[in-house]
C-alpha cells in the first residue's frame, strides 16, 4: 500500500531543501543568504514598497528574520526605508533593482529546469493541486486550533 504521508512530506521537504540550496548557492556570490532572495523578489514585485509586516506575510518568515535580513540589505545598499504614516516602507535601491533582475533571471532558470519534461497543462494541474492541498491543510489546522479553545 502506498504510504501517502511519506510520499507527501518527503517530497515537500525535498523540494524545500533543494530550493533553499539553490537560493543559497546563487545568492552567496553576493554575500547574502536565501532569505534575501525572498525579500528581493517580493520587493521587486512591489515597486511602491512594502512594510516589514507585509514582507513577513508574503515571504512567510517571522518578524525577527525579516528584520535581520532587511538590516543586512540596507547595509549593503540594496534597500532603503521611506516614511509612510506610522510605518516605514522598504523599497529596492537602484543597486537592489539590478541585483533583483539578476535574481529573477536565476529564479526563471531554476523554475524552467524544475519544469523540464512537464507540459504546461501538467504544471498548472500540479500547482493547482498543491494550492488546494495547502488551503485544505490551513483549514484543517485552523479547526485543530479552534477545537482546543
Amino acid at each position: 500500500m502506498e504510504d501517502l504521508y511519506i510520499n507527501f512530506t518527503a517530497s515537500i521537504t525535498r523540494l524545500n531543501k533543494l530550493v533553499q540550496r539553490i537560493k543559497s548557492y546563487e545568492i552567496s556570490k553576493y554575500g547574502l543568504q536565501p532569505i534575501h532572495v525572498s525579500c528581493g523578489y517580493y520587493l521587486s514585485k512591489n515597486p511602491q514598497g512594502l512594510t516589514a509586516k507585509e514582507l513577513c506575510e508574503l515571504a512567510m518568515e517571522d518578524k525577527a528574520a525579516i528584520s535581520r535580513a532587511l538590516k543586512t540589505l540596507q547595509e549593503k545598499g540594496i534597500v532603503k526605508y521611506l516614511p509612510r504614516g506610522r510605518n516605514e516602507i522598504v523599497q529596492l535601491t537602484k543597486e537592489g533593482e539590478k541585483l533583483s533582475a539578476i535574481i529573477s533571471e536565476r529564479i526563471n532558470s531554476a523554475v524552467k529546469a524544475g519544469c523540464a519534461n512537464i507540459t504546461d497543462e501538467e504544471r498548472k494541474f500540479f500547482y493547482n493541486s498543491l494550492l488546494e492541498i495547502s488551503n485544505n491543510l490551513i483549514g484543517y489546522y485552523q479547526k485543530l486550533i479552534q477545537s482546543e479553545e
